[in-house]
């Protein structure tokens, strides 16, 4: 009786031991579904960004006396910068946000904080800083090439946003992630005029912006 009884006890732990396992196979099975619907739903497309405008106001350059010391180069550019959500379920927190321009991969301007906001399913936002950047040391050899470019009446800048967001579905908000934005303002007219890219160089038109998350 005694060996009925410990055979009878084997068969319990075993039939726990099966329901439990049974149990966390279906645990696993609901949270793989609830991961699969969680990313098919919160799978974001990437915000739109567009160049609307840019206004060169200043663009000094003062060359260097030898190839060996960097010039020195002044520039002000007001830029119209606009961005769309485009989904319908996911909203977007942008934390963080600096933009500056920059010639041929070289920053020329310092970097200007835009305040942070949120933006809603399909909300547009605007922005229209100032980029400044006074006396910034610049390479001989890009000196040279920003002289013909001027020269030739033809200009490329590019304006760039670097910072964080965060997506938002109903009350979860997720974690944050960078965000980094190229546009390309296309400046052309009458160069080498006496003032040099300030006068004579006009925003040629609207671009896309290249966008990566």
């Amino acid at each position: 009786m005694g060996k009925d009884c410990g055979n009878h006890g084997e068969d319990n732990v075993r039939q726990a031991c099966r329901r439990l396992l049974a149990f966390l196979f279906f645990l696993a099975l609901v949270v793989g579904f609830i991961a699969l619907i969680v990313y098919l739903v919160l799978r974001p497309t990437h915000p739109r960004f567009f160049l609307q405008d840019a206004s060169l106001q200043q663009l000094d350059a003062l060359t260097a006396n030898s190839s060996a010391n960097a010039g020195i180069l002044s520039t002000t550019l007001q830029v119209t910068i606009a961005s769309r959500n485009p989904n319908d379920r996911v909203g977007v927190y942008y934390d963080r946000l600096d933009v500056y321009a920059s010639y041929k991969y070289q920053q020329i301007t310092l970097a200007y904080a835009l305040p942070p906001v949120y933006q809603g399913h399909g909300d547009v936002e605007v922005w229209s800083p100032v980029l400044s950047g006074p006396g910034v040391p610049f390479a001989p050899y890009l000196a040279d090439s920003l002289a013909k470019d001027v020269q030739a009446g033809t200009l490329v800048l590019q304006v760039k946003i670097d910072g964080r967001v965060r997506w938002k579905v109903g009350s979860w908000i997720s974690g944050h992630y960078h965000i980094f934005v190229t546009c390309q303002a296309y400046l052309g007219g009458v160069g080498g005029n006496g003032a040099p890219g300030a006068s004579g160089l006009r925003f040629q038109g609207a671009t896309y912006c290249r966008v990566e998350v």
